[in-house]
């Protein structure tokens, strides 16, 4: 069912159709073959991390990807460091397709690893990151709006193309940064990604709701919760989709003294 261009139609979280979510139509336009966009984002998120933990080795972390979804890559970006990894998804086909990928995961994610891979941290994992990965990552079907009674709960984490993915509303992007920077304890390391000026995306026919983001309000809004936040454009406009701008890295540290 097709709701309409978000130009003409607010739509919230609780109203838009993600048990129609089919993450296998996802999964082949985004993530089958590897994008240089992706390559991209992993190059910095990998960074980000590793740089962390070879400054401050206090692993093992416990971990949160929030709106996993069919998007594999923040989970194993995380992988040297956790003792578990939470995968926090709402959209109940996406939770199977986690389920699946957590007996042993799609081939197509080999080439991610291996990007990973080249930071020693990764190429040093003494496990194979198949049997790694069904070790530590926990599926937990939920909505990322209840995390408001979890704070401080993880060490580390990533929620990628999700906050200003989930509703029209600005209100609902600054409760989901907010819920999800409230989930890591102070000083906790975190990634997000996020589709600047997105004006809502397809997945196999059915239209979901996205918020109209800009690079600036993505950064003023974490200020609020981060210490050393670092931002970064990547991609062109339109490069995997029709309707945005760029997409938008964001790396940094769970402030101490911020909100």
């Amino acid at each position: 069912m097709h709701l309409g261009s978000p130009q003409n139609l607010g739509q919230l979280n609780a109203d838009a159709p993600w048990d129609a979510f089919d993450p296998q139509a996802y999964f082949s336009h985004n993530y089958q073959t590897m994008m240089p966009v992706d390559a991209e984002i992993i190059a910095l998120v990998r960074t980000h991390f590793s740089d962390h933990f070879r400054r401050s080795p206090d692993r093992p972390a416990r971990a949160i990807d929030v709106g996993s979804g069919a998007n594999l890559y923040p989970a194993l970006a995380m992988l040297p460091w956790c003792e578990e990894i939470t995968l926090l998804e709402r959209a109940q086909q996406n939770v199977e397709y986690l389920r699946k990928q957590w007996e042993s995961y799609d081939p197509s994610w080999d080439d991610f690893w291996r990007l990973l891979c080249q930071d020693e941290a990764y190429a040093e994992l003494s496990d194979d990151p198949r049997s790694r990965f069904g070790k530590v990552a926990a599926i937990e079907p939920g909505n990322l709006f209840d995390l408001v009674g979890r704070q401080g709960q993880w060490s580390l984490g990533t929620m990628f193309f999700v906050a200003e993915s989930l509703s029209t509303s600005h209100g609902e992007f600054q409760q989901a940064l907010k819920c999800f920077m409230h989930c890591l304890t102070p000083g906790a390391p975190f990634a997000a990604a996020f589709m600047e000026h997105s004006q809502g995306y397809e997945v196999g026919g059915t239209h979901f709701p996205a918020c109209d983001v800009s690079e600036s309000e993505i950064r003023t809004s974490l200020d609020n919760y981060a210490d050393e936040l670092r931002t970064y454009r990547v991609g062109r406009p339109n490069e995997l989709r029709q309707g945005y701008t760029s997409m938008i890295v964001a790396c940094g540290f769970r402030g101490t003294g911020t909100s």
